[in-house]
């Protein structure tokens, strides 16, 4: 008589994304991109200063002018105000960069991922790779504007400790998102539509203005943004004025993250192997 065995046990995760859980594999490419962007360093770092120009042209130049702006139950100064929202911006910014046009390149042009397929590298774990590096970069560029913060005074809780965590997981759900969509790009011409996205969400996610000043409707559509889950959810930690929401802007984040994962895993899988 032989023996039989049972077939091995899959978690959910890996029976919707086409990966081996915890093998790893994204790693090596992780490292890939580490090694090609030693020679690139410099456009990588300029990518932290953007936002920076607007924290001390606008948050600081234009806040000595305008003052204090509430936030939830406290007033803070404007600068106070404006410094969490750059801190998402600079996650968004980064995420957007590595996982479109990059990642455009790699898979239309250079043909990165049909060489990596030679290896024992699959589909989803370029997914987790390229997001992964996107995280890398991204909190690279949060760990930084928070140490700027701080030396500005800008930082008023506690609480900010998890601020770096919260950035990781705005660029996380961005870099998912931004790869999901590049995967159902024609030519370079479509990423002018990243773009117009792109600068709406940056202007109307309260990032200078309170929630407030907008109209009823618009406030509506606003809260559905994916960068205010971030700005809000940082201005409350950064501040000090934490409730029950933030969980809801995390689940936000993350359940827009693994969307976008799956999405992008499964995309992959349908362009390269077929």
């Amino acid at each position: 008589m032989t023996a039989t065995l049972d077939p091995p046990q899959t978690t959910l995760l890996a029976r919707v994304v086409p990966l081996k859980v915890g093998s790893g594999r994204g790693l090596s490419l992780v490292e890939r991109n580490a090694r090609v962007m030693r020679r690139g360093w410099l456009v990588v770092a300029s990518g932290f200063f953007e936002p920076l120009f607007y924290l001390l042209s606008i948050g600081v130049g234009l806040g000595a002018l305008v003052g204090e702006v509430k936030v939830g139950h406290h007033l803070v100064p404007y600068r106070t105000f404006v410094a969490p929202a750059m801190l998402a911006t600079s996650a968004m910014n980064a995420a957007i960069a590595e996982t479109t046009f990059n990642v455009f390149h790699k898979l239309k042009y250079s043909k990165i991922y049909t060489a990596v397929l030679n290896t024992p590298v699959g589909p989803g774990d370029i997914a987790l790779g390229e997001i992964g590096w996107s995280l890398a970069r991204g909190g690279t560029y949060s760990a930084i504007f928070l140490v700027v913060m701080a030396a500005l005074d800008l930082i008023h809780s506690w609480w900010a400790l998890l601020a770096l965590p919260m950035a990781l997981l705005l660029g996380g759900s961005f870099a998912a998102i931004g790869m999901s969509l590049t995967t159902f790009m024609k030519s370079w011409t479509d990423f002018e539509w990243v773009t117009l996205l792109q600068l709406p969400l940056f202007l109307f996610s309260a990032t200078f203005y309170p929630l407030s000043t907008y109209p009823g409707w618009l406030q509506v559509v606003v809260q559905c943004t994916p960068l205010y889950q971030g700005v809000a959810s940082l201005r409350a930690l950064i501040t000090g004025d934490v409730g029950w929401s933030l969980l809801v802007h995390a689940a936000y984040l993350l359940v827009l993250g693994l969307v976008g994962l799956v999405v992008t895993a499964r995309r992959l899988e349908r362009l390269l192997l077929r």
